[in-house]
């Protein structure tokens, strides 16, 4: 039976790809402050800026093609069973033909109802005011702001616990509850930390089998890979 490798990955990936990140530019994404655009505050005060700003996001991915550090984890496949857990709203494990992913915070290349949440559509145009769901109600991004409940948590917490092996791949480690989810592997499970400027969050600061591999992902997996096969 395959080894399971579970896979947190966060923004340093897709960056690597071309997708701008908030923690890029002292908080501002796109020129934007968190606020404006990623809060439910910011849709119920202005919902035309908030649908242009996830509109300009979604058109940004047909600009931009899976790296390979998305490739490398498509590659663990062979050897091992591989899921992802993705803090990321962008496509690109899918387009690189990773198998199992669990988006933690939505994904952009969706919309789903404002009133009934389980009302969730696929979406490859511009989202505007007017287009409803099934039961009348304006859609709105199917993406997690900040403040909201995530609802995949539990889900994401369970697959943790099933880890031989943790990897973490491209992420800051400053958006909780993501960032703690390594302390639901079982106890003495081999972690291994993806990125070029590491920051150990408590977490990884009381992992007691940690490996920390200062680089991109996309040479960063394929270290751990090599790794991996040495062990």
């Amino acid at each position: 039976m395959k080894k399971k490798i579970i896979v947190l990955t966060g923004a340093g990936i897709s960056a690597e790809s071309g997708l701008k990140t908030f923690r890029d530019s002292d908080g501002l994404w796109e020129n934007h402050r968190l606020e404006e655009v990623a809060t439910h505050d910011a849709w119920v005060a202005n919902p035309t800026l908030v649908l242009d700003f996830y509109n300009q996001r979604r058109a940004q991915l047909f600009d931009v093609v899976p790296n390979a550090g998305h490739l490398a984890l498509v590659a663990l496949e062979k050897h091992f069973d591989v899921h992802i857990i993705t803090q990321n709203v962008d496509d690109l494990h899918e387009r690189a033909g990773s198998t199992n992913i669990l988006h933690l915070h939505g994904q952009l290349r969706q919309v789903r109802s404002t009133r009934f949440k389980h009302l969730v559509y696929d979406w490859n145009k511009d989202l505007i005011t007017g287009d409803l769901c099934e039961k009348g109600h304006q859609l709105r991004p199917h993406i997690v702001w900040f403040g909201e409940e995530v609802p995949m948590l539990e889900t994401a917490a369970a697959l943790a616990s099933q880890a031989d092996i943790f990897l973490i791949v491209g992420t800051s480690l400053q958006v909780y509850p993501a960032a703690s989810l390594m302390r639901f592997a079982p106890p003495g499970t081999p972690c291994y930390y993806v990125d070029p400027r590491p920051q150990l969050n408590y977490e990884l600061r009381t992992m007691p089998n940690l490996t920390v591999i200062e680089a991109p992902a996309s040479t960063g997996v394929d270290e751990v890979a090599r790794l991996l096969g040495d062990h």
